[in-house]
């Protein structure tokens, strides 16, 4: 701890007691409070990361909070490897030059430095800790540094710098904006984040470092404004779909990390500019909802305005912002897509597997990261506060539950005893057992929410084990049965969606038959077909003895979507009954090209398990009526298509019925 930060730091002994023991008069006895539960939130693997540098002087637009006294600056290193004994080797980005020093990006970059900061904030604002509340005021010093403080790139920010403090705007390999500080970026919107908390949390333990954050918060604001929220209020075009125009780096998963930021800060106090940023990207943010009970994706909030087709967990907090814009604004109608995302996608993407890297639009890459799942935790916590649904915490329970074990690997993903979070969990199982700084910070800003909810926390961490999984299920194209059609292997990546690996084209009259077995429930079918702009095809889908529906297709306008043609699911306008088993397609226009088919069940199931009986289950109903149901013993709550609890109870059979589009969650 620096001289400074020791004299910041309050003093809480002996005098402090004494005015304790002298408020309890003599003879009266206390009350002996229950002892708190232990918390899980371990700050050391953090600790461990963080490290000094100390900037060259009067580096060109560059400063920072009494930096002339307090010249070093604090920062986690970006990546920490895994060594023998359970040790770790903190490492930069990219190849070292053993001569320089440097690293092909750099030793710390201004994504982690920011939310670093925002750990230690809530943890000094949960818990009171000392040594938290000066390692966030040390964080936030290196936030306002890595800003630019003046020209025409004012209030960006420089992503990356080397261990001795230079910085290296421009990183190999290439990252855009290049220079890093010229245009709005995830650092921008990672910076208001940042400062908003710090604001806030500081406003009245330092005010005189709260108005400099304040200050800095301005900066940052003017260059959203001028270089984003200048276009408010105009839209546009992405593969025939309107999308705003006015979020940072067209993402609405940037921009929710900036809006929690701006409702911190607004919720601190007065800030008329603050408040109006708010409302607009909050609104952009909820412009970015798509879909239906029945259609994908399922009333998720997309994160890229420039793709309508693809979703990642990564970095998905756009329900978490919306709701607290909501509730800063008092606003309910920005919280509603929040709570569609909350109660039909998160169920949809929980019984399927859970908190997938990405579904381009096929769910084929399984890699899952404490960001994801960090980010659909908060998510749900967050609308819970907003609509005081118990629901929403139950579904948190067991997102959460997937750093304690309860995932496809059956592994412990954050560990309380030493504050690791390891860095993946690969769709095989294997784990990635280095431990950087962005998955550590998600792992405790899980523990941080847990922490803040016990609740949630007791059922999260009992449970540890998936035991059974019914949910949404991908074909691929190319395990047809049997065709008439070409099948060929394109480059996967199409600029804006994935294939997910060979494809298969029907030109007319040619055919194809999948084997989709038979199932406990009808299921809804979505084929997965690229369309080129303006290109017209048509294809006939059948199942065992009937005729599903006719997909009539026309390729969209491109807009701003990088790449001309679109990928996307279509739903089917019948359901596959749930005894069939084959699924045809004949193409009867043009030339269909098809990625693979997405078999979505009319009620979908998760169980989790753990030790000394623990046990929830979720059961979620995506068919357009009512659905009846088995669940096993426990207490059982049924909530509606937007999270409100409803009357329900089990027949003599453990049956319930579901609403249309409902969930039920049975704990024990």
């Amino acid at each position: 701890m620096s001289t400074s930060a020791q004299r910041r730091a309050r003093t809480v002994g002996l005098a402090a007691l004494a005015t304790l023991a002298l408020a309890v008069p003599l003879g009266v006895t206390t009350a002996v409070a229950a002892p708190a539960e232990p918390e899980i939130t371990n700050l050391a693997h953090l600790d461990f990361l963080l490290d000094e540098a100390t900037p060259p002087q009067d580096v060109d637009g560059h400063s920072t909070y009494r930096q002339a006294e307090e010249p070093a600056l604090v920062m986690p290193w970006t990546y920490a490897d895994a060594r023998d004994g359970g040790t770790f080797e903190r490492v930069g980005g990219g190849p070292l030059d053993p001569e320089t020093g440097y690293w092909g990006q750099g030793a710390y970059n201004a994504d982690d430095i920011t939310r670093a900061a925002v750990v230690y904030i809530r943890h000094f604002e949960q818990t009171g800790d000392d040594d938290s509340r000066d390692k966030a005021y040390e964080l936030l010093r290196s936030v306002a540094y890595f800003q630019t403080t003046d020209g025409q790139d004012a209030g960006n920010v420089v992503l990356w710098m080397q261990p001795d403090g230079t910085f290296n705007p421009s990183p190999e390999p290439v990252e855009l904006p290049d220079p890093s500080d010229s245009g709005p970026s995830y650092w921008l919107a990672r910076t208001l984040w940042a400062l908003g908390e710090g604001y806030a949390a500081f406003k009245d333990e330092d005010p005189a470092f709260a108005a400099f954050l304040d200050d800095r918060f301005d900066l940052s604001l003017g260059g959203l404004n001028r270089q984003v929220l200048s276009t408010y209020g105009r839209w546009t075009v992405s593969d025939g779909k309107r999308v705003p125009t006015w979020l940072i780096t067209n993402g609405a998963d940037a921009s929710a990390e900036a809006v929690l930021g701006l409702a911190a800060r607004v919720e601190a106090g007065p800030d008329r500019p603050a408040a109006k940023a708010l409302r607009q990207l909050a609104t952009g943010i909820a412009a970015m909802s798509d879909g239906s009970v029945r259609e994908w994706p399922y009333d998720a909030v997309l994160p890229w305005a420039e793709s309508p087709a693809i979703w990642h967990a990564w970095g998905s907090q756009m329900p978490a912002a919306l709701a607290a814009a909501s509730v800063v604004l008092e606003d309910r109608s920005l919280a509603r897509p929040a709570i569609a995302d909350a109660s039909t996608f998160t169920p949809t993407l929980l019984t399927a597997g859970g908190p997938d890297n990405g579904w381009n639009p096929s769910p084929v890459d399984k890699v899952q990261i404490a960001y994801g799942a960090d980010s659909r935790v908060q998510s749900l916590l967050g609308v819970a506060e907003a609509t005081g649904s118990d629901g929403f915490e139950g579904l948190a329970a067991m997102q959460a539950a997937w750093f304690f074990g309860a995932n496809h690997a059956g592994q412990r993903m954050y560990d309380p005893a030493t504050g690791v979070t390891y860095d993946g969990l690969q769709p095989d199982g294997t784990v990635n057992r280095n431990s950087g700084a962005e998955s550590t910070i998600h792992g405790l800003l899980t523990a941080l929410a847990l922490d803040a909810n016990p609740d949630v926390k007791r059922q999260a961490v009992a449970l540890t084990e998936v035991t059974d999984r019914e949910g949404l299920s991908w074909i691929e194209a190319e395990d047809a049965v049997s065709t008439t059609g070409e099948i060929s292997t394109p480059e996967s990546w199409t600029g804006e969606s994935s294939w997910s690996g060979d494809k298969l084209t029907l030109s007319r009259g040619e055919t194809a038959v999948f084997d989709v077995g038979t199932a406990a429930s009808d299921r809804w079918v979505e084929p997965v077909v690229w369309s080129a702009v303006g290109e017209r095809t048509s294809s006939s889908w059948t199942g065992d003895r009937a005729r599903l529906g006719t997909l009539q297709l026309t390729g969209p306008r491109q807009g701003i979507s990088p790449t001309p043609g679109a990928m996307h699911p279509h739903t089917l306008q019948k359901a596959v009954p749930r005894s069939s088993e084959e699924l045809r397609v004949q193409s009867t226009r043009g030339d269909l090209q098809l990625d693979g088919i997405l078999v979505r069940p009319f009620v979908s199931r998760l169980v989790l398990e753990g030790d000394g009986g623990a046990r929830t289950e979720l059961v979620h109903a995506a068919a357009r009526s009512p659905q009846k149901v088995r669940v096993g013993a426990g207490d059982l709550a049924v909530y509606d298509d937007r999270g409100r609890e409803v009357r329900a109870k089990k027949d003599r059979f453990g049956a319930v019925t579901l609403p249309a589009g409902g969930f039920a969650i049975v704990e024990r």
